[in-house]
């Protein structure tokens, strides 16, 4: 030990001190402790120094903390240290940072309430611990449920799970959890669900028995045990509930912030309802009973929700309507009764209010009368041995009393639903075994307790010793297996304290004492106690107080206030108050007290005081004797219930379950670990560690052992026997041997010795790390040291060599450089001179040149000088000469108008005298008579000039015309010379201006010239600018072609990403599609089943009935043979039935009824489904004919335009005929001649038309006759018939329904009667119901997925076209960039005119396909009118197909049978029917024939058989031998779908005869690959394609039935194989484990390994090869196996937080890797199934990568696309490490991670779903094998076949 002390407490070494807050706080040891050493100097987590000193009596050291690798463990027995704080500590861990609420403690399971909803519950989580050991998952309540189910069946004894815990703790769900769990799992025994019913009780119970307190919102408020039943196949038949100690007073008084029971406020909540208008209920806060806690409401809960859960519990429990009204009746009444006010009438009495609302309602609602229940709410009835006396109440007793009688009612209430809930839970079956689930409270201690804390921890007391007793016993059970020596172990025993409370004169014994006195009170009865229990140790008495005592629980010390004690005790109520409510009218209300005893008092009379006698009467002489019984106390009552309840679990295996309240303030996730640490230690748990640690609580068997500690060994001592290897190990090791026992299969340690051993590993490893390091930097110094070296040299050899060479070519640049020297400078020196000489030369040239240029310019200026005086002189002669002449004239004119001024002043005086007008008028009258005549020849001239003037009139015109022209002509010649004379004038104006402007023009010029100057460096300046414009216009130009194209390409793959989106999604819905159809057929599977049961239960001898109908696919031979048996067996059940009991009888006449039941529900169904049926096909018909009525009208008008191009060809052609006939050119139109030719070419091809032509007019007004009598033919069919327009129309929605109304034709006569058919017939119609409606589901899935092809195709043909215009746009834009303006335009609308070019042609390509398409169509529509005719024919004959009906008028088309020789058919008889289909498929052996014969050999008899049936046209023959083989598969796969090979052999030849089906139809699509021999043995007569889609369906549930048969096979390999096994030796050590290994279920039957899965799977695909399956059904099969695979691994990984290691994932990723060799091996690596493991590797990937910086964050959130976010942070939260040189993920970098993938859209879901069955396709797959070349083998006992 001191060695041991020495080598733990060491510096650094961890150790738990206590702290006030935190009750235990971690420290490190700086120094090493030494023996005798008094303290120790520790350091705490947040770096302060401390000195802890050690107990001088004790020296007891600090507990040492357990490595890091223990913390966390799943359970707590696994910790080497075990005591208080590693517990707390490991808890908290596993709570706060992994949040885990459950670990184990051994035997108990510990929950902590995580007061949060977890997703950890669900039906995957169910299946996923279904059938697992208890310690091989994660800890949980479905492990509980598990073991305790499991231990049922096998130890075949009765099993218990005790949940307790404090309110608050989750005891009520954890209880829930775990029925739910065995409903699932067990199923029901019977059609009435039961396991339903069970949960069912829940709501019903919480409602009426839970309540809102403040520790808890749905706290229930009373203990109950429910024993759930089993029958001997462990399915659950009933239940069974015991209730106890219901919290009465919750009913009149609630807390602060607390409620009363839920249903009342469920009730308020719903009384808006209007079936609830009678309550006369209102709001919560208007009733006394309901407003106390002022809390009426609970966050997140709908209390008028619940009341709908509620109710549905009710109905579904067989609690009618009426009988629920009644219940809400009373509840009503007691709410009322609360609202009741008592008055006071004097001091002793009191008084009701005379019209009372709230009590007229109650006595309303309970049926009773208001004068009785007022009298005696106020009075009550005192009895003497001589009188009664009837007494008034003071208002407190009175109140008091009334809510006395509500307690009462409502306790009533409650026992009575609990009774019929248990009624209808009771099970008709015998009960073989059950389960019980014990909800009951913890351990309680408030600041005031009363007798329900009392009764409360009473029970608890006598829990905790059955539970330190199971604890023990488990112990010494374990070490009595293992055969080791052991020692009483020392444990708490609460049997005194247990006597205290029950022996005689105990606390219980004193109370019934003092309630039977007339005078007890509760201060009487404390005084009893300190008298009586004074010497018990356990009892004490309190310093301060005379009416409380004190209790020493197991838990702790707790003190009881005795006030209110004996009136809890006896549960008083007034007995007038009962007879009251018993004389109600209200059966409910007297149901509930038909069993009421007389005396409800132990005394027989009331206590109390005052009040005066106001009525004294004789005593009742009738009263019965049984009134001096006294009724039991609620002590006497509770004591006796718990005695029962602890013998029904002393008789069980006890299962425990500890419920934890982290905190008091319902915060999720938040830990308290003093609140934490009082309930551990007040439930156990604290205790079962003691007792464990007390003894070897490490235990490892030896192989655990050996790989863990394998490294602490030397090569010598390492043995071929491992057990003899671990003993020589560890005595080596630990000297103290008492540290440790040698078990059968198992070591035992003590505690501390696994932390000791984990220490010595530890170091080992780590000096071995150290020895690996110090090695590998040698070898790494050492490797660089040499890398260096041949550097260095390698350096020095390249430098030596490049100096020499620089040497050299030094040298010679050196004289190179002469050279060059020398004929530079000569060079230099001679263009030197050479550019003197032209410098000279062009200096001598400009020189002359500006002199000449300067003479020449004087010389110019003195000639021009000359010129300007010139015209200056001319100029100012003209100018004086002109002066000179105007003076003159200006005087002469003056002269002038002198003299003429004068000469008429002489001529106006003249001109007034006589003489003058005498002179004037001589000779005027010869003058008038001559101008008359002239008037007159004037007029004549005047005619005579009229006449030519109208004749010269246009002459003149013309020339005035002509003038006006010339005239303007002249006015612009006047004009220009006017202009000329103007210019003279104003070029002298302007000379002169010239002269004053040529000075400011000369400044103006310097001015100018300095602006150009400066303009021109502007310009230059701007021309840079330009280029530099330019050459960024060219950048962005060259940018926005780039961007251009990179759009391009980016549009291009966002359209091929949108349309593999498109595609996927269209992929996945096809998929869903066909999942959901082949889902609908497992159900109808299911229910065919299901059928076939019911008729085997109801065909047992004693109780045979004849089956008036058999399955659907049955012949009708076999129906009439079965339907004589069944005749027969009826007469003989008579016989039978007559010496029947009366009981078996009554029985059947039950079953009988039940029967009935269900066929009238089942006839409604069928009503209902007939008369949407029959809604449809009206839907349909309207629709149809819509759809005929415009086909006919565009037939019409096809017609007519084809009678139109009929006459126009007759004209065409007599046109013809004339110009051949009356041609001008007789040689140009001679026979032989080339246009006679081309005439006649023309002509025939013009006949050939016409007649082509006149066929199609006939053949349409044919068809156009045969629709229109179809169309009245239909009109008048009261049957769904099928439309017979064309062939492709037969198999569209009518071939759905046509497949199976068929058969039901070949199994029924042509008019059955239905009335003569027994109950069961109803089911076969419901079965022809559903297989209907799967066909109709076909059908549609068929219509959208033709939708759906049509829809990508538009689609891809619109992204084609979008990507060629862009692509073509694009070009164009480059092309008109580099172009300039003008020639763009130009571009465009070439390019313009070419896409209408282009867009014409393609429109014209298009408008020849639909005429082409036209003349296929009239082809195809001749043909059709031929072969309605021939149908036509064939129906007057009778023929009809197994798809359609007999009376149906409209037939499929029958083929004429072809006069050829026939082979590869084989013939039979009708008789020898059955004895092919048993010798063929009932009786045959796969394995003999896989391995001998041909694979589908059995296919291709069948088919062979068919053809000659279909040979010799016997659709009778047909009909029965394709139902016969379908009926007989489906027989031979149920009695033996469990054998692989016979699935698997049946799958291949279903198919193959599926195969055969089409490859012989006769459909193009199917014949592409026959020879022309095999094309000759197609079917000739029979359309069978409806068959074809049956016998795929029965495919499709053959597959699914071979998948689950491979699932059952794989599934007990897969969790050992890929996760338990060590595929790679050494990878992993074992962790120290805990107790929960010993309470495995399953022994250990040799684990199965990965070598295991892989010859299973080789055996699987072989026998699939060895049967012929299709290549393609084997890849399916393949992907499914897979999926199953990683699915199961990947679940239970995340389920098992042992498993969660990085060692864990190399190890998954190597079995990984051999399965994907496996396939690549098989060649089946495209089949899909790799990606189906995807979720697994990326799991194995998370456990190996680092996880902590950011950065490794990001890469888990890229690299993780497969999973989910709850995947990958329950991965993260389980990571646990092996070794200490591993690290914990942090919680940080989980909520990194949680951030990161919040965004991220997927499944909340955690665990994947494993039955999931990918759909299923069957892929056509031809045969080369010609039938004629098949060989029977005499082995098939097929002789009576006869080859034809």
């Amino acid at each position: 030990m001191n060695r041991e002390l020495e080598y733990m407490f060491v510096d650094c070494a961890r150790v738990w001190i206590p702290d006030v807050e935190e009750v235990w706080k971690s420290a490190e040891l700086t120094k090493d402790y030494k023996n005798g050493d008094l303290s120790l100097q520790l350091m705490l987590e947040d770096g302060t120094n401390l000195e802890h000193k050690l107990d001088p009596k004790t020296k007891n050291l600090p507990y040492l903390r357990n490595p890091d690798i223990l913390v966390g463990e799943n359970d707590l027995t696994a910790l080497s240290y075990l005591h208080e704080p590693a517990v707390l500590h490991n808890l908290k861990v596993r709570f706060i940072d992994s949040k885990l609420i459950y670990t184990y403690c051994g035997i108990v399971l510990v929950a902590i309430n995580p007061y949060e909803t977890l997703p950890i519950y669900g039906t995957d989580i169910i299946n996923a611990y279904s059938g697992q050991n208890m310690g091989d998952m994660d800890p949980h309540i479905f492990a509980v449920a598990e073991e305790a189910y499991k231990q049922m069946a096998r130890d075949e004894r009765n099993q218990s799970i005790i949940v307790s815990g404090e309110s608050g703790a989750g005891k009520t769900v954890s209880a829930k959890y775990a029925m739910r769990y065995f409903a699932t799992v067990s199923g029901s025994a019977s059609e009435a669900n039961v396991e339903e019913k069970v949960l069912a009780s829940n709501p019903i119970m919480e409602a009426i028995g839970n309540a809102k307190t403040t520790r808890n919102d749905n706290s229930s408020r009373f203990g109950k045990y429910i024993e759930i039943g089993f029958d001997n196949r462990y399915r659950i038949i009933g239940a069974n509930m015991r209730t106890y100690l219901l919290e009465k007073s919750r009913v009149v008084f609630q807390a602060d912030e607390e409620r009363n029971y839920h249903i009342f406020y469920q009730l308020c909540a719903s009384s808006h309802l209007p079936e609830f208008k009678n309550l006369k209920l209102s709001k919560a806060n208007d009733f006394l009973y309901t407003r106390q806690g002022r809390s009426p409401i609970i966050d997140g809960v709908d209390d008028t929700k619940e009341l709908c859960t509620t109710r549905n519990a009710f109905s579904l429990l067989g609690i009618n309507e009426s009988y629920q009204m009644g219940l809400f009746q009373v509840l009503a009444a007691i709410l009322h009764l609360g609202n009741v006010e008592i008055r006071d009438r004097d001091s002793d009495s009191s008084m009701i209010p005379p019209n009372n609302d709230h009590l007229t309602k109650f006595c309303e609602l309970v049926g009773i009368t208001y004068e009785d229940m007022a009298q005696w709410l106020c009075h009550r009835k005192l009895k003497t041995a001589s009188e009664t006396y009837i007494k008034t109440l003071p208002r407190l007793q009175a109140t008091n009393a009334r809510d006395a009688l509500s307690k009462h009612i409502y306790a009533k209430l409650f026992n009575w639903i609990v009774e019929h809930v248990n009624k209808a839970l009771v099970a008709d079956i015998k009960q073989h075994s059950f389960i019980g689930v014990l909800d009951i409270y913890g351990f309680e201690t408030f600041e005031i307790n009363s007798f329900e804390q009392f009764c409360i921890n009473y029970a608890n007391e006598k829990l905790q010793q059955q539970f330190n007793m199971h604890v023990f016993k488990l112990e010494q059970e374990e070490y009595m297996k293992e055969q080791i020596p052991w020692t009483l172990i020392d444990f708490y025993d609460n049997q005194p304290c247990i006597n205290l409370i029950e022996a005689k004169m105990g606390i219980l014994d004193l109370l019934d004492e003092e309630c039977r006195m007339p005078k007890g009170s509760d201060d009487s009865w404390a005084q009893k106690l300190y008298t009586h229990l004074k010497t018990c140790s356990l009892f004490e008495k309190p310093r301060m107080s005379n009416r409380a005592f004190i209790i020493q629980h197991f838990a702790d010390k707790v003190e009881y206030q005795c006030e209110g004690f004996l009136e809890k005790n006896k549960d008083t109520v007034n007995e007038e108050q009962i007879k009251v409510l018993k004389a109600s009218k209200f059966d409910l209300l007297v149901e509930l007290f038909k069993d009421e005893g007389k005396a409800t008092s132990p005394t027989g009379q009331a206590p109390g005081t005052g009040g005066r006698t106001r009525l004294s009467v004789k005593p009742d002489k009738s009263r019965d004797s049984s009134s001096k019984e006294h009724k039991k106390t609620v002590g006497c009552q509770f004591r006796n219930s718990l005695q029962m309840l602890m013998e029904t679990l002393n008789a069980t295996t006890p299962h425990y379950v500890r419920c934890i309240k982290p905190n008091d303030f319902k915060q999720a996730f938040s830990f308290d670990p003093m609140r934490a640490v009082q309930q551990l230690r007040a439930c156990g748990v604290l205790e079962t560690i003691r007792i464990s640690a007390a003894g070897f609580p490490s235990r490892w068997t030896y192989q655990e052992f050996f790989s863990r500690y394998r490294v602490l060994m030397k090569q010598k001592d390492v043995l071929s026997d491992k057990k003899l290897t671990c003993r020589n190990v560890l005595e080596k090791l630990v000297q103290d041997q008492d540290k440790y026992q040698f078990g059968q299969t198992k070591i035992f340690f003590r505690a501390g010795q696994v932390a000791y051993l984990e220490k010595l590993r530890a170091d080992k490893l780590r000096a071995a790390c150290i020895r690996i390091q110090k090695t590998i930097r040698c070898w790494l110094a050492r490797k660089k040291y040499m890398r260096m070296r041949d550097a260095a040299i390698t350096i020095q050899r390249f430098t030596r060599g490049y100096q020499a060479r620089c040497l050299a070519k030094f040298i010679r640049r050196t004289l190179a450089a002469i050279v060059i020297q020398k004929y530079q400078k000569m060079y230099v020196a001679r263009k030197r001179y050479r550019q003197k000489q032209t410098a000279a030369l062009a200096i001598q040239t400009i020189l002359r040149a500006y002199m000449a240029r300067q003479k020449y310019q004087a010389l110019l200026r003195e000639h021009k000088a000359v010129i300007i005086q010139k015209h200056a002189r001319g100029w100012l002669a003209r100018r004086w000469y002109k002066r000179c002449l105007s003076s003159i004239v200006y005087l002469q004119c003056c002269f002038r108008r002198m003299r003429a001024r004068r000469e008429l002043k002489k001529l106006k005086i003249e001109a007034r005298s006589v003489e003058h007008f005498k002179k004037l008028n001589k000779g005027m009258e010869n003058k008038i008579m001559q101008l008359q005549r002239k008037i007159d020849e004037q007029t004549k001239e005047n005619k005579c000039v009229n006449e030519k003037l109208v004749g010269l009139e246009n002459t003149y015109t013309t020339e005035s015309e002509r003038l006006r022209g010339e005239l303007g002509r002249l006015r612009g010649v006047e004009e220009d010379a006017r202009s000329k004379g103007n210019q003279v004038s104003c070029l002298l104006e302007e000379l002169e201006k010239l002269r004053k402007e040529l000075s400011t023009t000369q400044q103006e010029k310097k001015i100018i010239e300095d602006w150009v100057q400066t303009y021109k460096s502007e310009m230059e300046k701007m021309v840079s600018e330009l280029k530099d414009q330019n050459g960024l216009l060219k950048k962005e130009k060259d940018d926005l072609n780039r961007l251009i194209q990179e759009q391009s390409q980016q549009m291009t793959e966002k359209m091929a990403r949108a349309i593999a989106a498109e595609t996927q999604q269209l992929e996945t819905d096809l998929n869903e599609e066909r999942s959901r159809y082949q889902n609908l057929l497992t159900e109808h599977l299911r229910l065919e089943e299901k059928y076939d049961d019911l008729k085997e239960h109801i065909s047992k001898p004693g109780h045979r009935r004849t089956d008036s109908t058999h399955s659907s696919n049955e012949s009708e031979y076999t129906y009439n043979s079965e339907f004589a048996e069944s005749e027969e067996g009826s007469r003989a059940a008579e016989d039978l039935t007559r010496g029947m009991d009366t009981s078996l009888t009554l029985k059947l006449q039950k079953r009988l009824t039940e029967l009935e039941q269900e066929k009238q529900s089942l006839r409604n169904e069928l009503e209902n489904k007939e008369e949407q049926f029959q809604r449809a096909r009206a839907r349909d018909e309207s629709e149809f004919k819509k759809v005929r009525g415009a086909e006919l009208e565009y037939e019409s008008l096809k017609r007519q335009e084809l009678e139109s191009e009929n006459k126009k060809l007759k004209h065409d052609l007599a046109e013809m005929r004339k110009s051949l006939l009356g041609g001008t050119a007789a040689s140009a139109g001679a026979p032989g001649s080339p246009a006679y030719k081309v005439l006649l070419d023309q002509l025939n091809s013009s006949c050939e038309e016409l007649e082509v032509r006149k066929e199609e007019v006939l053949i349409l007004r044919s068809q156009l006759v045969s629709q229109k009598e179809a169309m009245q033919h239909k009109e008048t069919m009261t049957e769904v018939a099928v439309h017979v327009e064309d062939i492709s129309k037969l198999k569209d929605a009518d071939e759905l329904k046509q497949a199976y109304l068929g058969l039901k034709d070949t199994n029924r006569s042509a008019a059955p009667d239905f009335q003569k058919l027994n109950e069961d017939g109803e089911l076969w119609l419901v079965n022809q119901g559903l297989k209907e409606t799967i066909r109709l589901l076909e059908h549609q899935l068929q219509t959208q997925r033709r939708n759906y092809d049509s829809e990508v195709e538009s689609l891809r043909g619109e992204l084609q076209n979008v990507k060629e215009e862009n692509n073509r746009q694009q070009q164009l834009l480059a092309q008109n960039l580099q172009l300039p303006p003008e020639a763009r335009i130009e571009a465009s609308l070439q390019h313009e005119i070419t896409r209408l070019t282009h867009e014409n042609l393609d429109l014209m390509e298009q408008l020849e396909k639909q005429d082409r398409t036209i003349r296929k169509l009239k082809k195809q529509l001749k043909v059709y009118s031929k072969r309605i005719g021939e149908m036509g024919a064939g129906q007057a004959e009778g023929q009809t197909s197994p798809g359609q009906m007999v009376d149906e008028p409209i037939h499929p088309v029958n083929i004429p049978r072809r006069e050829k020789d026939f082979q590869g058919m084989l013939e039979y008889k009708k008789e020898d029917e059955l004895k092919l289909v048993k010798n063929l498929i009932l009786e045959l052996k796969p394995r003999g024939v896989a391995v001998n014969l041909i694979p589908g050999l059995p296919a291709y008899i069948l088919f062979m058989c068919l053809r000659h049936a279909d040979y010799v046209n016997d659709d009778q023959k047909v009909r029965t031998l394709l139902t016969s083989t379908i009926n007989s598969i489906k027989k031979i796969l149920k009695k033996r779908g469990d054998d692989f090979e016979t699935v698997s052999f049946w799958l291949a030849n279903t198919c193959r005869f599926l195969h055969c089906l089409k490859q012989y139809s006769g459909d193009e699509v199917f014949m592409k690959q026959n020879t022309s021999r095999q094309n000759e043995h197609c079917l000739s007569n029979f359309d069978l394609t409806e068959y074809r889609s049956v016998i795929s369906d029965l495919a499709i549930q053959i597959y699914q039935q071979l998948i689950k048969c491979m699932e059952n096979i794989l599934y007990p390999m897969i969790v050992s194989g890929m996760l338990e096994h060590e595929t790679i030796q050494g990878v992993s050590g074992a962790k120290p484990t805990g107790l929960r290994k010993r309470t495995s279920s399953i022994a250990d039957e040799g684990m199965n390994t990965l070598d295991s899965i892989l010859r299973q799977l080789n055996a699987f695909h072989s026998t699939m090869c060895q049967h012929g399956t299709d290549p393609e059904l084997i890849k399916q099969v393949v992907k499914q196996q897979f999926y199953f695979i990683g699915a199961v691994t990947l679940n239970n990984l995340l389920l098992r937080k042992d498993m969660c290691s990085w060692s864990k994932g190399m190890q998954i990723r190597y079995n990984v890797s051999q399965l994907e060799e496996w396939l690549r091996d098989k060649g089946l690596m495209n089949c899909g199934a790799k990606e189906t493991l995807e979720p697994l590797i990326q799991a194995a990937q998370l456990l190996q990568v680092k996880k902590k910086t950011d950065e490794d964050a990001e890469a888990i959130c890229s690299m993780c696309l497969a999973l989910t976010t709850a995947q990958i942070v329950k991965v993260l939260n389980l990571y646990t490490p092996v070794n200490e040189f591993e690290e914990r993920v942090s919680v940080s970098f989980i909520r990194t991670i949680q951030t990161r993938l919040r965004d991220r859209y997927g499944s909340p879901q955690l665990l994947m779903d494993t039955k999931i069955i990918y759909p299923i396709t069957f892929p056509f797959n031809p045969s080369s094998l010609a039938l004629e070349t098949v060989q029977i083998p005499s082995s098939l006992n097929l002789a009576f076949l006869t080859r034809v």
